[in-house]
């Protein structure tokens, strides 16, 4: 009886605004109590008068009393309110229990029935991993709900009565759990419903009146909430993170992809001249030995007839000698006279003849030219080997999480310093103008408000249209317009152009589309052409892409294409050459070099 009158008194000590208990509460002069907030922006109402009123008594005060908070009253009010929340509890408590026994008496009841008439194969039997229902006797069945208020699990027959009974119908259903105990506070034996952000752990409600009291506690769906959205921002992070790494991952591939293509490029044109440096010199040496060959039968054949005729007189001068022998041995006087006077005259005809001496013949001035030869070239190779300093190629970019790729071994400069002298870009203007090719523009494809002059190596931005005739290569959408050659093998051009306006120089395989402004016409807007832009600034264009280029623009530029090797390269034309913009790929078609004109005039200029 005490606690009920008590609990009536507590109307007195409602706020006259808010019509709760007082929070903060504070006593104004004339005795009344409010909350210190609802008489603050009460009184906040009353400063532009300067007068002040109790709201319950209207009486006034000048000036705005200083408000003080009651403590005395604050300390009733505290007990006031936990006198509640424990009614409130114990009330929760006794009609819990209420309805466990009543729901442990319906069940058991039931348990009986479903046992004798449920079908066995209407449940399923718990396999591993799967909870069993509590209230199944023998066998288990496999729950498939658990009940926060009966801190049990039910399987599909002894789940029924929380969707018939009025009583068990107010219970919370969850998902099926082995660790339910867990949701329950193992002090008060109640469902953690709220979450303590101060401890940041879940606690009941009777934990906010004990351990936490005075601590930042909300309910577990309102901070399920607020997590939520940051749950949201951080998966859109993540996204983005993705994103940008698929991205990286997609244009690292295609530098990969672009740099196997350009080394086995490199590695066949490396072969290639190689296998032509070595016919060059098998057929020098054939050549060589051919000249050798030459020179010994030049010397050889008077020296082989004079041989045959030596021994040819020396056959005959055997034969007279063994005549002479024969003549010695005879026994006619008279024979012995004729022979030997015949005999005599033909040996002194042959004893004035004169055998001329054979000077000899050396080669080791060819064999010398050749050592020279082979030292001279070492010396070249050992020379131009030592001007490249040893390189390393540069380490592999971080990783995140932070870890960092080993850098790449250093690579061989013997073998890469030979690929880099015969197949290095040139480096001064007068490298370049030795792959000079001679450019002129195809009327046929130029759009009709271009106008094309001096043998068709000037075009200009007219704005009006020209008297061309019909043709199915002309350009109708885009000013644009490409050369009557192709470019193949080494080829470097240069173009000049006014700075009023703007211009592109493109390079494009001739099945470019040639009729609208879509982009599939456009230089630099498709797969089909690569295309620097120039107009106050300077930009790179390929399948639409865009690639800003800090360099300010040059009236003049040169052109460097090597097609086999997949290089294009656009250079700021001075004595050194200044590079703006290198891209390498793998060209599959001969190309035709573009430009695109508005506002300017742009001109194919001649080696000086």
């Amino acid at each position: 009886m005490a606690e009920t009158s008590f609990l009536v008194d507590q109307d007195q000590f409602k706020c006259p605004f808010c019509e709760d208990l007082l929070k903060d509460p504070v006593a104004i002069p004339c005795g009344h109590s409010f909350c210190m907030g609802c008489i603050i922006d009460c009184w906040d109402q009353d400063d532009q008068r300067g007068i002040y009123s109790c709201p319950q008594c209207r009486e006034t005060f000048t000036p705005r009393p200083v408000l003080c908070r009651n403590n005395l009253l604050a300390n009733v009010l505290e007990k006031i309110q936990a006198e509640l929340k424990k009614k409130t509890y114990l009330q929760s408590e006794v009609k819990k229990t209420y309805l466990q026994s009543e729901v442990k008496t319906y069940l058991q009841s039931e348990v009986k029935k479903t046992d004798l008439q449920s079908a066995p194969h209407v449940l399923c039997s718990t396999g591993p991993g799967d909870v069993e229902c509590d209230f199944c006797t023998g066998r288990k069945h496999k729950a498939i709900k658990s009940c926060l208020m009966c801190q049990a699990s039910f399987c599909e027959t002894h789940l029924q009565p929380h969707y018939e009974v009025p009583g068990l119908k107010r219970h919370t259903l969850v998902k099926v759990s082995s660790q339910i105990q867990q949701k329950f506070c193992s002090q008060h034996d109640e469902v953690k419903k709220i979450y303590c952000r101060t401890d940041q752990s879940f606690i009941c409600f009777m934990c906010t009146m004990e351990d936490h009291k005075g601590h930042d506690a909300v309910a577990a769906a309102t901070e399920r909430a607020q997590k939520q959205r940051g749950l949201k921002e951080e998966q859109r992070k993540l996204q983005q993170r993705i994103q940008e790494k698929e991205k990286k991952v997609q244009e690292l591939q295609q530098a990969v992809d672009t740099l196997k293509c350009s080394a086995q490029t490199a590695v066949e044109d490396s072969e290639k001249i190689f296998t032509e440096l070595i016919c060059s010199i098998e057929k020098k040496r054939c050549e060589v030995r051919e000249l050798i060959r030459a020179q010994e039968k030049a010397e050889l054949s008077p020296a082989e007839g004079l041989l045959d005729q030596l021994d040819q007189e020396i056959t005959d001068l055997k034969r007279r000698n063994s005549e002479l022998e024969q003549l010695s041995h005879t026994e006619d006087h008279i024979h012995f006279l004729q022979s030997f006077q015949s005999l005599s005259v033909s040996t002194g005809s042959n004893e004035s003849h004169s055998i001329p001496v054979i000077q000899h013949l050396s080669f080791d001035g060819v064999k010398k030219s050749l050592f020279d030869l082979r030292e001279r070239l070492e010396e070249f190779w050992k020379e131009q080997f030592n001007k490249i300093p040893p390189q390393r190629v540069k380490s592999c970019p971080p990783v995140n999480p932070p870890q960092r790729v080993k850098s790449c071994p250093p690579v061989k400069h013997n073998h890469v310093a030979a690929v880099q002298i015969l197949l290095s870009e040139p480096n001064t203007r007068g490298h370049f103008l030795k792959y000079f090719c001679h450019l002129t523009l195809d009327p046929n494809t130029a759009h009709r408000c271009l106008s094309l002059s001096e043998m068709n190596r000037v075009v200009r931005w007219s704005g009006k249209f020209q008297p061309y005739c019909a043709h199915p290569d002309r350009f109708d959408g885009w000013v644009q317009v490409l050369s009557k050659e192709t470019v193949r093998g080494l080829c470097y051009w240069e173009v000049e152009w006014t700075s009023k306006g703007g211009m592109h120089i493109a390079v494009s395989y001739k099945g470019i589309s040639r009729k609208g402004n879509g982009h599939e016409c456009g230089f630099g807007l498709n797969p089909q052409s690569w295309s620097l832009r120039c107009s106050s600034s300077l930009s790179f264009w390929h399948n639409n892409i865009k690639t800003e280029i800090p360099d300010p623009p040059s009236s003049r530029i040169g052109v460097y294409v090597d097609h086999s090797a997949g290089t294009l390269s656009f250079y700021r034309v001075s004595d050194t050459m200044s590079l703006l913009h290198t891209v390498h790929t793998t060209f599959t078609q001969p190309l035709y070099a573009g430009v695109c004109v508005y506002g300017s005039t742009l001109r194919l200029c001649d080696p000086k």
